[in-house]
């Protein structure tokens, strides 16, 4: 098992953030749906346990219309679809990502904790010494062009560049977390995303844990909860 901590730091409250969290999802999901093919809603329901509350979602995923035709013909059965089980406990979320096909020798876990803080805190999620001392931060620049692969560039959407008409935030200059800072009239705040990949497959165990590990563009998202 592989696992990273993310931490993104926005110029937006925990608050406002919550609201550009549900839009960003909303789009996501309506931009896969399409063709009879994409996100396949199989609960959707409000949850409480352990005095945790929030809405708990489970989807499905039909990748067939994603891959090449060849892979659809080699493919096993199952093995194009994926599932989705999270739980939004906002500021809390958790999401969890299985394959039928790998049953329990794949999975991804994400973890967030959205916190009013410039992204300075250890372990937030309050993992055992032994097993934080092996995770490795990687810290995200949302106005970092170079962490965003050229095809899925969308300026609209680059913070960089971004004016807010609504707050008059924006757009970010290469200083912009120092002045973010030191700026007590703007809000800020940081999503620590835990990522914990696990793909057991002897010879390829190492390779593709690193590769679903790649640093993901978080400029969509900031956009919309600051817009």
């Amino acid at each position: 098992m592989l696992i990273k901590e993310f931490r993104i730091v926005l110029p937006v409250s925990v608050e406002e953030y919550q609201v550009g969290q549900l839009y960003a999802v909303a789009e996501a999901s309506k931009n896969e749906t399409g063709g009879g093919e994409g996100v396949e809603v199989i609960e959707n329901k409000p949850y409480e346990k352990d005095g945790e509350k929030g809405q708990f979602t489970h989807k499905i995923y039909h990748l067939n219309s994603k891959v090449p035709g060849l892979i659809r013909k080699l493919a096993p059965k199952d093995s194009l679809v994926v599932h989705e089980e999270a739980w939004n406990a906002y500021p809390y979320c958790k999401t969890v990502i299985t394959n039928a096909y790998m049953k329990e020798k794949f999975s991804i876990t994400i973890e967030t904790w959205h916190k009013p803080d410039m992204g300075e805190q250890e372990n937030v999620h309050g993992l055992e010494k032994s097993k934080w001392d092996k995770v490795q931060i990687v810290d995200i620049d949302i106005a970092d062009k170079n962490i965003i692969n050229a095809k899925d560039y969308n300026p609209e959407h680059d913070p960089a560049i971004f004016k807010s008409v609504k707050t008059g935030r924006g757009p970010l200059g290469p200083e912009w977390k120092k002045e973010l800072a030191d700026n007590p009239d703007c809000p800020h705040m940081c999503a620590y995303k835990l990522v914990s990949v696990e793909f057991k497959w002897i010879g390829l165990q190492t390779a593709v844990e690193n590769a679903i590990h790649k640093i993901p563009s978080s400029s969509d998202s900031a956009a919309a909860s600051w817009e």
